[in-house]
């Protein structure tokens, strides 16, 4: 299953190629998947296909329909593709199609199909229409109750419009229904960025932490490694010393490695930021957005507000809505 969701960004991305959005998907910051993506490109702006009429979406709904009228679609593509009709049905008021849908994916990959939803639908959210992907989700969560994933993908969603609160709620109950290590790791993660965004600086730093637990390797430790980093921050604790510490003697030259290393003091400031402009790694994941962000917080530990609030700020202007980069910089400049 690891595989094969991230095999939905890449059919997600061949979407907005055909949309003409690619510059949009390039361009988009990166997103790590708590338990298997590690670090990685993610965040689109909702996808319009060729010929489409705007807010009416009709275009794009015929196109949709003549890529689901292919008979060679596989199972896992064809529950995609089902996915983002639904969002655009839900967009365009059609309700009841849109469900028609989403119980057209049950069908389709019965075991699955609410796992590709939730990785569609924060991306489809973040072109704007925020209510059709709540909607869809709602209607999803109907005929799967309770599910963890497609909770965990409504908090990230109220995350994109900063209710964090709401956020934090739809974890603790994505946490307790949990039912997969991999569950649990996400709905922490997402959990521990909720806190972090609300200033509960110690809880995030708890959740950060437990999420480490049973990561295969070090790739997919990096991203709860580097968020517990800032919220140890500002919990001002040692954030250098742990960090050191959990790093140990792992190599950091594959990206994020330099942020890593810039942390522990052992690189410069334009040291990291040549790194995000030329690092291949970076430049496939739009390196500069986290790099900024992770340079105001080191402007934090050292209490260089001037320095960090110019950071922030540059990571506003780097990193798309749909990133939790985007979310934590304009929480903390409100706290500068």
């Amino acid at each position: 299953m690891r595989r094969q969701i991230g095999h939905v960004f890449g059919v997600l991305a061949a979407f907005l190629t055909l949309s003409g959005e690619a510059a949009a998907q390039r361009n988009a910051v990166e997103s790590w998947d708590p338990s298997a993506r590690g670090f990685s490109s993610g965040g689109s702006s909702a996808p319009s296909l060729p010929g489409s009429t705007g807010g009416s979406g009709g275009a794009t709904l015929e196109s949709l329909n003549k890529i689901l009228s292919a008979s060679q679609l596989s199972a896992f593509d064809r529950s995609i593709y089902l996915s983002i009709r639904a969002f655009q049905l839900s967009r365009l008021g059609r309700e009841a199609d849109s469900q028609k849908d989403i119980a057209e994916m049950g069908k389709v990959l019965p075991g699955d199909w609410q796992v590709v939803l939730s990785s569609t639908m924060p991306g489809l959210a973040g072109g704007g229409d925020r209510a059709a992907a709540l909607r869809t989700l709602d209607s999803a969560l109907q005929r799967k109750p309770g599910d963890p994933s497609l909770t965990m993908a409504q908090a990230q969603v109220y995350m994109q419009i900063a209710d964090f609160s709401r956020a934090l709620g739809l974890l603790d109950i994505a946490l307790a229904g949990a039912q997969t290590p991999g569950e649990r790791r996400s709905a922490l993660f997402y959990r521990g960025l909720a806190d972090f965004n609300l200033g509960n600086y110690a809880q995030s730093v708890d959740d950060f932490d437990a999420t480490l637990a049973g990561r295969p390797d070090f790739k997919s430790k990096q991203a709860p490694l580097l968020w517990r980093y800032a919220a140890q921050v500002r919990a001002r604790r040692d954030a250098r010393a742990t960090l050191a510490r959990d790093v140990g003697t792992e190599s950091l030259d594959e990206w994020p490695g330099p942020i890593l290393r810039f942390l522990l003091g052992k690189g410069s400031a334009g040291e990291l930021e040549v790194a995000a402009e030329s690092d291949d790694g970076a430049k496939r994941s739009n390196g500069k957005c986290p790099s900024a962000f992770f340079l105001g917080m080191d402007a934090v530990r050292r209490g260089d507000k001037q320095r960090a609030r110019e950071q922030f700020q540059l990571a506003q202007a780097r990193c798309p809505t749909v990133s939790e980069f985007n979310w934590a910089a304009s929480s903390e400049l409100k706290r500068l």
